[in-house]
């Protein structure tokens, strides 16, 4: 399995997870774009009683790497974030002083045995 199916199934766990904890989906891969210039991409956006969570998802198949997948966010990553989150909420008329956030969802995939561990850091980064 590559790591752009990793990274796919790792946001599909991330939505089930969410679901099942009473999530509703509001957009996935969501990039944001000026004229032809990406500044960054949301893997989900969710809403959850009065708040909307962006969501990005990081997954690594377990003992490929020293790090832990939520250490794969740095400073430049979460500025983007941050940029895209608001881009998310002007596109969609949604005033920025809107109860939102900004969670990590971790997923560590064990590809032999077929099980994933996933957990959820909420409001992460700060605003």
């Amino acid at each position: 399995m590559g790591s752009r199916e990793i990274g796919k199934l790792g946001e599909d766990l991330a939505v089930k997870y969410l679901r099942q904890r009473g999530f509703r989906i509001l957009d996935r891969n969501f990039e944001a774009r000026v004229g032809g210039t990406k500044l960054g991409e949301i893997d989900i956006v969710a809403k959850k009683g009065n708040s909307l969570i962006f969501i990005e998802v990081k997954t690594l198949a377990d003992g490929k790497s020293s790090f832990l997948p939520e250490d794969k966010i740095n400073q430049a990553k979460k500025k983007s974030l941050i940029k895209s989150a608001e881009f998310w909420l002007a596109r969609n008329k949604i005033p920025l002083d809107y109860r939102w956030q900004i969670d990590i969802i971790s997923v560590r995939v064990d590809t032999q045995k077929r099980k994933a561990k996933i957990f959820r850091f909420p409001d992460a980064i700060s605003l």
